[in-house]
């Protein structure tokens, strides 16, 4: 069963890392319901919110993918209801 989670990134290189970020982002497009980033260009910093809909094993290996980039951080907050 699919449960809907927020991801929160915080990216604190961007320049370095966007690129990979959003490469891995691409690949997980088709459980990707919304995505709202905020730059903060004078602490040379991102932080990106991500709305999912997938299973718990789609969910952990996006944000365990993430977390794997250098100066990314993400925590990912998941529903505890099942959703069709």
């Amino acid at each position: 069963m699919k449960k809907i989670a927020v991801l929160g990134a915080v990216l604190e290189n961007p320049k370095e890392s966007s690129q990979k970020f959003n490469e891995i982002l691409a690949n997980f497009k088709g459980i990707i319901k919304g995505r709202m980033g905020i730059p903060f260009e004078e602490e040379d910093m991102s932080v990106i919110s991500i709305i999912v809909t997938g299973t718990l094993d789609q969910i952990n290996s996006l944000t365990g993918k993430l977390g794997n980039i250098n100066g990314v951080t993400v925590k990912t907050s998941i529903s505890k209801k099942e959703v069709n």
